[in-house]
């Protein structure tokens, strides 16, 4: 008889391949022919949009809300799921994560201009939105917008917190002190007490000043990351070839595809960057600007950074020192070795610094999503009191629990909820495309006659009367 551990690996199995695959593969090659390329094209034009303050200084700008969705992209996944993809994929890995990331960027570019063109203003004057409202106003299907917010809140409250509680876990491993039947229950337990205080008000300050540490931790990572090459600087060309080897071996991606680095390397990108999966675009939604495709631009940015940058940097940093890779090591071991092999003891200590930072502004952020899905399907209305209550413990557990389940069951958890979004979310921004395409022309079209761009719903044939904003 098939144990649930079983079954959860065989659904993310098919899940991905053939059926994600193709969509995210379909989908992103749709959308960078159909903007031609927007993602490469308005490179530069991205970066000068991020710079735009917003109309009102009490709004959001385009900055602050690409900040908050690249916070929610920054976290564990950098790490873990890089060096996860490596040990169990190959160093090939790398490669697809490079492609579905410059795929994927047209993807995020066109459910952010989505969410942009359909968001709704609240009875405080500021913007919301994301994929639930787009599907529920462009498309009528208010089914299905339920059916994506259950799915979001099963991503973010279930499958990714018990993902991150494990990822964070999983760094103590190799010190001396870990016992396999008591540091994970300790370790889950003060995650969970600390989420629950954040999650219940008492832990303003430490959001607060996470949310100002970890950017500057995030930064001390990558320069980490750049002197541990560096210092292996002459093994970088056969790294370099190596990955280019295991990327191309088609006979052995043949001969286990599901298990193959190029599975492995689009399930972890997809896992950090969240480009097409519908996350996002609940951030974008709440920048004020002048135009949704100033909004768009600035995501394609935020997946850059979060794969480009970041994965990269701990992909080159693990496979240039050369250290073992395998099953044994995959997760945090296989990064603390690489970074012992330059720094020695403090290296792995500092793994383990930024780990506890990104894991404890990633389940927060990850439950301000939910928050997004849980205020939608109370018809548009908060919940109560008591309701968040109830849920907010029901989270904590969540985080408890995920400390303590073996990797796989996490990364499969994580993987089917994820891949449920994305096979909502991506079918709907290829059918709401012309809408976004058309926005992206208007840009231009403005732009070129040196104006700065201010959008009108009627200037591409929507009915006003629909949409809250851009009238």
């Amino acid at each position: 008889m098939l144990d649930i551990f079983t079954i959860l690996n065989q659904i993310d199995s098919v899940m991905y391949y053939p059926i994600l695959i193709i969509v995210m593969v379909i989908a992103g090659l749709y959308f960078t022919i159909k903007t031609k390329g927007v993602q490469i094209r308005l490179f530069g034009e991205s970066i000068r949009i991020l710079l735009e303050p917003p109309s009102d200084g009490s709004n959001v700008s385009s900055l602050q809300a690409m900040l908050v969705s690249t916070a929610s992209r920054v976290g564990t996944g950098n790490i873990i799921g890089v060096s996860t993809a490596i040990c169990l994929g190959g160093p090939g890995a790398c490669f697809w994560m490079w492609i579905m990331c410059i795929i994927g960027a047209s993807s995020a570019f066109i459910e952010s201009t989505l969410a942009q063109i359909y968001k709704r203003k609240g009875a405080d004057g500021q913007a919301f939105g994301g994929p639930a409202y787009y599907i529920e106003e462009a498309l009528h299907k208010h089914k299905l917008a339920i059916l994506f917010c259950i799915c979001l809140i099963s991503t973010y409250g279930l499958g990714f917190n018990l993902l991150c509680s494990y990822n964070l876990q999983s760094t103590f491993i190799d010190y001396a002190f870990y016992d396999p039947t008591i540091t994970p229950l300790i370790v889950g337990a003060l995650l969970a007490l600390f989420t629950a205080y954040c999650l219940f008000g008492g832990g303003k300050r430490i959001v607060k000043m996470t949310s100002t540490i970890v950017p500057f931790m995030g930064v001390s990572y990558v320069i980490i990351c750049l002197i541990v090459i560096l210092m292996n600087l002459f093994y970088i060309p056969s790294m370099f070839m190596l990955i280019f080897q295991n990327a191309f071996d088609f006979q052995s991606i043949a001969g286990g595809v599901a298990g193959s680095c190029m599975i492995y390397g689009i399930k972890r990108g997809l896992y950090s960057n969240e480009a097409g999966v519908g996350s996002a675009p609940n951030a974008s939604a709440s920048a004020m600007v002048s135009h949704p495709a100033k909004q768009g631009l600035a995501q394609t940015l935020s997946v850059y950074i979060d794969t480009l940058l970041l994965c990269t940097a701990t992909a080159l940093m693990c496979l240039s020192t050369g250290v073992a890779r395998n099953a044994a090591v995959s997760g945090a071991p296989y990064v603390q070795n690489a970074i012992f092999s330059v720094f020695g003891p403090i290296g792995p200590i500092f793994i383990t610094v930024a780990m506890v930072l990104f894991a404890s502004t990633t389940l927060i952020g990850n439950l301000y999503y939910v928050d997004n899905a849980l205020i939608f399907l109370n018809n548009k209305k908060k919940p109560s009191k008591r309701f968040m209550n109830i849920f907010y413990v029901l989270c904590s557990i969540v985080i408890f629990v995920g400390a303590i389940i073996p990797m796989d069951t996490a990364w499969a958890m994580a993987d089917i909820t994820m891949g449920a979004m994305t096979l909502i979310n991506l079918p709907v921004c290829v059918m709401l495309s012309k809408v976004a395409i058309d926005c992206l022309r208007d840009y231009e079209k403005q732009k070129k006659s040196g104006q700065d761009p201010i959008f009108k719903a009627s200037s591409i044939g929507l009915n006003e009367a629909e949409i809250d904003f851009w009238k």
